[in-house]
């Protein structure tokens, strides 16, 4: 890749790994406010959270489960380092969203605050994920592929994906709870919208 005839800067290996770990921590734990606060947001950890509350299943092990039908879809449209980086991605959401909880449990928490925190705090989250080839699988790659090949920002589809997934979890979660999820997915895909454009960001991860 290259911008005005100049190599575009490259992310080195050691760099793809802090980016990973420094971007799954993030979602991690917007996922872990949004679990203590009874909220839900959208894409597989949407799906995740709906069995979760509906079976008590742990989060992690059922957002891991839910993304492994998409690691083909990743494989072939978008490339085998895209592939492992975003399978390591989503092993790491699903080991340390469950791992939060035992560092830090907060006693009061308004749902409206942790939509807005946690959406946002998700949103940066992805995009250092995005920003070095990787993505936490499903509706990500979706996006993702979508964005890359049909110019269709990733934000924009999301959003509409995930609000999707909100309405179907009408008979899960209480009035409050699906209007605070609304907000949280709002802010989290538009934090993904504002920033992931690859003709203001154009570093990418070495072979």
């Amino acid at each position: 890749m290259s911008i005005g005839g100049a190599e575009a800067p490259k992310h080195s290996l050691g760099e793809d790994v802090l980016a990973i770990f420094i971007g799954t921590l993030f979602v991690s734990f917007g996922i872990a406010i949004f679990k203590q606060a009874g909220l839900l947001t959208g894409s597989t950890a949407g799906i995740a959270f709906l069995i979760h509350y509906v079976s008590a299943l742990p989060f992690g092990a059922v957002f891991f489960a839910i993304n492994l039908p998409f690691y083909y879809l990743a494989f072939r449209r978008m490339g085998w380092r895209f592939t492992l980086k975003t399978f390591c991605a989503v092993a790491l959401v699903s080991v340390l969203s469950e791992l939060h909880g035992r560092f830090i449990h907060i006693s009061a928490l308004d749902p409206f605050y942790a939509a807005v925190f946690g959406g946002l705090l998700m949103g940066v989250g992805l995009i250092v994920l995005f920003r070095h080839q990787a993505s936490l699988g499903g509706i990500n790659i979706l996006a993702l592929f979508v964005q890359d090949n049909y110019g269709i920002r990733a934000g924009k589809l999301q959003m509409g994906i995930d609000l999707a997934i909100l309405l179907a979890s009408y008979f899960v979660v209480d009035a409050k709870a699906m209007a605070a999820s609304a907000i949280g997915a709002i802010g989290m895909n538009l934090v993904i919208w504002m920033n992931h454009r690859r003709d203001r960001y154009v570093a990418w991860s070495a072979p």
